[in-house]
């Protein structure tokens, strides 16, 4: 990928792809009406002088029955950071194994390790899986079940093989809960795995596995998983180390409005410290195949309501992820109306959503996502992992061949 500016005509971006003067750039001109708003005045005041909004302000925020100022005033904080640039990255899903020795409640995922559709790639096999996309891709991302018997040793020689094979492609793999999991069965500290990990070729972390960052809801929903506190704690030492990481949002189990603004003020916090969070993907629980029937469930309004939100609460978390493998090309393409400013990727073969109920279409081309985003008002803007190389989409020349005659006039 081209190191070239990414900016649209409004400004050219700086560090992880945002636009530096924004927060002078959101106050000029903020629109009246919305500092008149009945719902929304103090809170735009608020973002139109760049203040953090307070966990009250993110309730009455769910409370608002305006989406659609809601959604401007997101739009409007996003425009300021980003311009019209909407990004994306070519990747490749490849989740190493489905066995795993939990059983959260949402997961239609994991499998048991005498279940007759389990399966653990081999490093071989996880090489393989890749090849045929490796000169089309920029990231594999790799997530999957807690392997009983796969240890660090495990995934530094994937991680090695994999980077010796394929060295200009980038690594985002291992949840923190699989993090932890290694932690536990080696008997190391978190530290040193990632430290083992990060020399054997992992660039970054996703953010999977912080579902609702409260351990009442964790209790119901993912019981055995790590905890809120010890969620922070592993990306904190990820941070620590120099590892970027994304953080997430599992919404519409169980949790209230509260819940999910409180959730917001621990990614943010953490931020505040480390500034390790590149990217943040709220997704709602999909029920097919699952084990959650009290889940609430989040309708469509409920889904962008809390991508807008996620954009006004989580200031200091420069993307917002709308992310199409869980709500769709169609939300998705609404979303970089309200706040969203990243599709993710091409996604090459994706499990975990598709089995939990996604029927998002795979192998999009960057073609085809560029005309999403600019079928929704953005400017298709290519990234690689970690928000650091950025270039403008360009669509494919023309087929060649005969041109088909012109009638004369």
């Amino acid at each position: 990928m081209t190191d070239v500016g990414a900016g649209s005509a409004v400004g050219e971006p700086g560090d992880l792809g945002v636009i530096p003067d924004w927060r002078e750039r959101l106050a000029e001109g903020f629109p009246s009406d919305l500092l008149e708003h009945p719902e929304l005045a103090e809170i735009a005041a608020k973002v139109a002088d760049s203040e953090r909004l307070s966990v009250e302000d993110g309730v009455t925020l769910f409370g608002c029955a305006d989406y659609p100022a809601l959604a401007r005033l997101a739009h409007l904080s996003k425009c300021a950071r980003f311009g019209e640039n909407v990004f994306f990255n070519r990747n490749l899903h490849v989740n190493q194994t489905n066995i795993c020795v939990l059983a959260c409640r949402f997961c239609a995922f994991r499998r048991g390790p005498k279940a007759d559709d389990a399966y653990a790639l081999s490093v071989d096999e996880y090489v393989e899986r890749v090849r045929p996309y490796a000169e089309h891709i920029d990231e594999v991302h790799s997530v999957g079940g807690l392997h009983p018997e796969w240890g660090v040793d495990h995934y530094e020689s994937l991680f090695s093989e994999f980077k010796r094979q394929f060295p200009d492609l980038m690594l985002k793999a291992l949840t923190a809960v699989e993090i932890q999991h290694l932690s536990r069965l080696e008997g190391i500290p978190v530290r040193e795995v990632l430290e083992r990990l990060k020399s054997a070729g992992l660039d970054c972390l996703p953010g999977g596995g912080a579902e609702i960052l409260d351990d009442d809801v964790r209790d119901v929903i993912c019981h055995g998983k790590e905890t809120s506190s010890e969620y922070i704690e592993i990306h904190r030492t990820a941070h620590d180390l120099g590892i970027p990481t994304n953080c997430t949002m599992l919404f519409g189990t169980i949790e209230t409005a509260e819940q999910r603004v409180i959730h917001f003020d621990k990614l943010r916090t953490l931020q505040d410290e480390t500034e390790g969070f590149q990217c943040f993907v709220p997704y709602p629980f999909l029920p097919d195949s699952t084990r959650l029937p009290e889940a609430q469930l989040a309708s469509s309004s409920e889904i962008l309501r809390v991508i807008a939100i996620s954009r006004l609460m989580l200031d200091n978390i420069p993307h917002i992820k709308a992310y199409r493998m869980n709500i769709g090309d169609t939300l998705a393409g609404m979303a970089i109306n309200g706040g969203a400013d990243d599709l993710d990727g091409t996604v090459g073969h994706e499990e975990i959503m598709h089995l939990a109920g996604s029927d998002t279409e795979l192998h999009n081309t960057g073609a085809e996502l560029a005309k999403l985003i600019e079928d929704s008002g953005g400017l298709p803007i290519e990234r690689d992992t970690i928000y650091t190389r950025f270039k403008r989409h360009q669509p494919p020349p023309p087929p060649s061949g005969r041109r088909l005659p012109v009638a004369a006039e």
